[in-house]
């Protein structure tokens, strides 16, 4: 079901939804699969063995949600599911110390929303399907949904996403602020992969210490003297690491720099 590999000469791992025959739809089994690759990526990342990681799904699909075709909605454990798996798998991932990448295609809904947000960039083919397609099932939009909807397109349009069901496109997704870039669905894959590549040549550093304030100011809503003190603060720290020194001794010599993502 939950694939990982590692391009060790290139730093980046991928972690593979491989259940093409229902969508990449997950079930409580998958979602440890998935926190296991997670922990697994954790554990190279703090070595410096990887850079950047890429999440991708199989198929047509990213992710169509949560596997319900077992599902008793009568003894159906929701907070189990959600509280006890999803919401700690969502933190895990958004807490990976490297960037990381997201193709969203085809469906990407309910959970399969929620690695979406979870992922720091998303490179969406123009014609995925993204919003809240839970008005025929007497469900709610789950996995951080009502939050990204409401930050990014406001209470109105989000309540019309959610009673009408109506998705939106990957290229209007992008366009509305939900996601990174647009690209047509067979390019989409290999544009993610690129540019994780590149991230993974960077001063991986830098790149986590503006992740973690990225989430300081979604999170705590840093006013901008709050926010320009953690600036200040993990700009101090990054002086005392070799990427840095390394950065302004290329531009100085005017060459590129060549960073090893250590401290």
């Amino acid at each position: 079901m939950i694939e990982f590999n590692v391009d060790r000469e290139a730093h980046v791992a991928e972690v593979v939804l491989n259940a093409p025959e229902k969508l990449n739809a997950l079930d409580e089994a998958a979602l440890g699969e998935l926190a296991d690759a997670y922990r697994e990526a954790e554990r190279l990342a703090d070595r410096g063995d990887i850079r950047a990681l890429v999440l991708r799904g199989e198929g047509r699909a990213f992710c169509a949600g949560r596997d319900i075709s077992g599902v008793d909605p009568r003894e159906d454990d929701v907070l189990g599911y959600l509280g006890g798996r999803v919401e700690p798998l969502l933190q895990l991932m958004a807490g990976l110390p490297v960037p990381t990448f997201a193709v969203a295609h085809g469906a990407c809904l309910g959970v399969g929303l929620g690695l979406l947000i979870a992922s720091d960039i998303v490179y969406v083919a123009d014609s995925a399907k993204i919003g809240s397609p839970f008005a025929n099932l007497g469900a709610t939009l789950d996995s951080g949904g009502h939050a990204l909807f409401v930050e990014r397109l406001g209470a109105h349009r989000t309540m019309d996403l959610i009673v009408t069901g109506r998705l939106m496109t990957g290229e209007e997704a992008v366009a509305a602020g939900l996601f990174s870039r647009a690209f047509p669905a067979d390019e989409v894959t290999d544009a993610t992969r690129a540019a994780a590549r590149t991230a993974a040549q960077g001063a991986t550093q830098a790149f986590v210490a503006s992740k973690r304030l990225v989430a300081a100011l979604r999170d705590d809503r840093l006013g901008l003297w709050a926010s320009m003190a953690e600036e200040n603060r993990a700009q101090a720290a990054l002086c005392d690491t070799a990427d840095y020194r390394e950065g302004f001794a290329a531009f100085q010599a005017k060459r590129r720099p060549e960073f090893t993502g250590r401290g």
